[in-house]
């Protein structure tokens, strides 16, 4: 059996970017890119913050990323990896058909889902008007109406980050306090353009066909339901990294992210990880693509040492 030098599992910004490089050092790497290809950027709409774009859509991007991966020679398989065996070398990796892969080198991509509500119109309108980045999609929102859902840190900062473009901002909590910071939440509850429902949730997403419009709430103690119209909805209850391929084969932290040491390195050597499935506090593309770029660096040197001696 050919045993692959370096195998990169996720294909968003990290696992792209990691495969131009890798490509472009000569290899050979194989991408498993799995069922539903491009990570978190499929779902999105205009991408404005991505430099030398002033916009492009999300797809676009990702089809342009593994173009680029692919002209350089990257050799892609589209299927989901279900173990993992880095206990020995080579590495082995079992796709969902059987396939086994060895490798001298593996880099983990397979990035984080957010957390959804799961009420009817999300699915609908996700990317029009639902989505999980008030960085990415803020702007799209000048004097808009807006929903942030969630009570901790990030729905705390996103509610923030949202006054620079409305005054219209509500905070949709399911619990009766906020959980954010104390200074995160003091922020929140100072500010007079920022309201906050407590012992609420989000039970329908309304829109027009093309984009949100509304939105039914629940008072969780009153069993009250109140419709608003809201332009835009951002949802910030967490999200849920892609490791259960991984456990017990590399060290995660309590939250179930791939733990790394010197910016991509995990607990065995030469295996390293790059983008959301280890970064839970950035989370944008521009990020999971330079640590893409991190990773395949530091395998290409692992490579250039490991196999000359």
């Amino acid at each position: 059996m050919d045993i692959q030098k370096l195998v990169i599992i996720g294909s968003g910004p990290a696992g792209l970017t990691a495969a131009i490089y890798a490509a472009r050092a000569n290899l050979q790497p194989v991408v498993i890119e799995g069922s539903a290809p491009g990570g978190q950027l499929m779902g999105t709409s205009y991408v404005e913050n991505w430099p030398g774009e002033k916009s492009i859509l999300g797809p676009k991007l990702m089809m342009n990323m593994r173009d680029h991966a692919k002209h350089f020679g990257a050799q892609f398989i589209s299927e989901n990896v279900t173990s993992v065996d880095f206990s020995q070398r080579p590495f082995t990796i079992l796709t969902e058909r059987n396939k086994e892969i060895k490798a001298h080198s593996v880099i983990i991509a397979t990035g984080a889902v957010p957390n959804r509500l799961g009420c009817p119109g999300e699915d609908t309108y996700w990317g029009s008007g639902v989505t999980t980045c008030a960085v990415c999609d803020g702007a799209f929102y000048p004097d808009k109406n807006v929903l942030v859902v969630g009570g901790g840190d990030t729905a705390m900062e996103d509610a923030s980050f949202l006054k620079k473009f409305t005054k219209k901002i509500t905070v949709v909590q399911i619990m009766d306090t906020l959980t954010a910071s104390h200074a995160m939440k003091q922020r929140i509850l100072d500010d007079p353009d920022i309201t906050v429902l407590y012992n609420s949730t989000v039970t329908d997403i309304q829109g027009d066909g093309q984009h949100v419009t509304g939105a039914t709430i629940l008072n969780q103690k009153t069993g009250e339901k109140t419709t608003v119209e809201t332009d835009g909805i951002f949802i910030a209850i967490g999200l849920k990294p892609n490791t259960k391929p991984f456990e017990g084969q590399i060290t995660l932290n309590k939250w179930g992210y791939v733990q790394v040491e010197n910016n991509t390195r995990t607990s065995v050597e030469g295996v390293f990880a790059a983008g959301d499935v280890f970064d839970y506090r950035y989370k944008q593309a521009i990020t999971s693509a330079a640590s893409g770029c991190m990773a395949a660096l530091d395998a290409e040197r692992y490579l250039s040492e490991t196999l000359k001696s």
